[in-house]
């Protein structure tokens, strides 16, 4: 069994589906909000990996005893009233048309979700805006709130992530990886013992080959 702890927001679903498929192993699957204080807390078996967002400096600091794998980008987003004219246009808005609102929470990469929970509330009571990566807001938003793209200079694409343990390293774990990165199961393992295989035929063919036996018999005289 493989332990997957997916940041609040994001959707592993379609992984995990393949991956049992593939394997017919089971996924415990764990939505955390912060996902590495999980990750570092679990023990080794079953094999956990996180999926998490970064930048993280907890990640940063740890990097020599884990491994990491970006996956794709989240795109920033900022939450509306429902009433509101960014809502009723539904396009990504420019943050310089948010200048005169009021924010209830500014943009980061990884928001408190309990802080960005209470600043959605606000905006549902058509009080101001909240930024943060648009998936996440899509995720808390309720009926009163809608979540659009936004751009500007002060956000930016947020990057999700693959982490596990170096010691923590195995098959299941690198059959999970493969998929996430769109590879059949098995395929990375099976890259690897093919790169394996072709370098030792390479150090074969660089030995000259030496001639056994005694060579040519010496006519009597």
């Amino acid at each position: 069994m493989l332990s997957l702890v997916f940041v609040t927001g994001s959707a592993p679903s379609k992984w995990i589906r393949r991956y049992q498929e593939a394997t017919g192993d089971s996924v415990e699957a764990i939505d955390a909000a912060d996902p590495w204080a999980v990750l570092i807390d679990a023990p080794s078996s079953p094999p956990t990996v996180a999926l998490l967002r970064l930048p993280d400096p907890r990640l940063d600091a740890a990097s020599e005893d884990f491994h990491m794998v970006r996956l794709y980008e989240e795109a920033p987003g900022v939450a509306v009233p429902k009433d509101s004219v960014y809502a009723e246009v539904g396009e990504q808005v420019a943050e310089s048309d948010l200048a005169d609102e009021y924010v209830n929470l500014p943009f980061s990469h990884r928001p408190d979700v309990d802080a960005l929970r209470e600043a959605l509330q606000v905006v549902a009571a058509n009080v101001g805006v909240a930024y943060g990566p648009l998936p996440l807001l899509k995720h808390l938003s309720k009926k009163q709130v809608v979540p659009l793209e936004v751009a500007g200079p002060s956000v930016a694409p947020t990057p999700i992530a693959l982490v596990w343990r170096k010691d923590d390293d195995c098959d299941a774990i690198q059959d999970f990886v493969g998929i996430t990165k769109g590879r059949s199961v098995r395929s990375s393992r099976a890259n690897a013992a093919q790169k394996s295989h072709k370098s030792h035929k390479k150090r074969k063919k660089g030995k000259a080959i030496q001639p056994r036996g005694r060579g040519r018999r010496r006519g009597r005289n």
